[in-house]
């Protein structure tokens, strides 16, 4: 799909809840601590940036949300450091996060948004692992990336993860491009998982269970492929708001483990598949006040599921 296209869809989609979140009263926002340096420019944009100050994440981010994933120098530094997604809370439409991790202290409040957001070891908002024997087996930190789009309109990008094990049947690899254009609370994803053998696999694409502490509530349509989560309240902080689209096509269950509410997938190994991730914070930017509020948000996005043209 051509960027005019891409963003266009995202616009119209958002359009009618970005006019009613107008009208949404604004929002007790947590105490400033220490308000993080100017930025340059307040044009509102999209970024993707490589935080090799922070052994390698990669920040993403749009007016509405923000993210990051691990690089492989953290294994090291932070062993238990995986392949799920953070989601960062944001009250600003122009890039905050390099600041904000650049502060040394990306989970207090600066004034532009905040990550307390704990991915853990488990998925976070989004990322996956092969479903095999009743176990999601993930990889570890992403080993190599591309950045194919550093905005305005869009950030683009692809990472790889090494092979890894299948229990001791077999090994995958995986490449996943990311895609969040302006407007829209969804990072687009496409994904090639790769094995040594041949035969189908069931890929879970999972949402943390517990990132902020207690257990969030989920919404489930599995004919449409929709999972949201609305996490608990947290003191000061309000609270964080997850959603996948996956293709309902392709949906074997949706089940959980101890970490992850999972949307199970029949996956090709070679063959590109696409779903969408997306997160808000609630005393952020959307205006998501109220589950309700997410749900009919995640329920009125578009998906494309058609890969892109090689």
């Amino acid at each position: 799909m051509s960027w005019v296209r891409l963003l266009a869809v995202a616009v119209l989609a958002a359009a009618p809840l970005a006019l009613a979140a107008q009208d949404t009263p604004a929002p007790q926002l947590p105490p400033i601590d220490k308000p993080l340096p100017p930025a340059a420019d307040r044009t509102p944009r999209a970024s993707v940036i490589l935080a090799d100050y922070r052994y390698d994440d990669i920040l993403w981010e749009n007016d509405r949300t923000a993210h990051r994933i691990y690089g492989h120098a953290l294994e090291a530094y932070e062993p238990p450091s995986g392949s799920g997604v953070d989601s960062w809370g944001k009250t600003v439409a122009w890039p905050f996060a390099d600041r904000q991790l650049k502060s040394g202290d990306q989970h207090g409040f600066h004034g532009e948004g905040l990550d307390y957001y704990n991915v853990g070891t488990s998925r976070g908002a989004g990322g996956l692992g092969i479903w095999f024997d009743n176990k999601l087996w993930t990889s570890r930190n992403y080993a190599a990336h591309r950045i194919l789009r550093n905005g305005p309109d869009a950030a683009d990008f692809e990472v790889d993860y090494k092979p890894w094990p299948v229990d001791v049947n077999r090994k995958v690899w995986e490449t996943r491009r990311f895609t969040l254009p302006m407007g829209t609370h969804f990072t687009r994803m496409v994904s090639t998982i790769r094995s040594d053998k041949a035969g189908p696999l069931i890929v879970g694409v999972g949402i943390a269970r517990k990132p902020t502490g207690a257990e969030g509530e989920l919404t489930v349509d599995k004919a449409r492929g929709l999972l949201s989560w609305w996490g608990p309240e947290q003191p000061g902080h309000g609270r964080m708001a997850v959603a996948l689209r996956v293709d309902p096509t392709m949906l074997v269950d949706v089940v959980k483990d101890a970490d992850n509410h999972l949307a199970l997938l029949r996956v090709t190994p070679g063959k590109p598949f696409v779903y969408y991730s997306g997160s808000a914070w609630s005393l952020g930017n959307g205006g998501f006040r109220t589950r309700a509020d997410w749900d009919r948000y995640v329920a009125a996005e578009q998906p494309r599921f058609a890969p892109p043209a090689r």
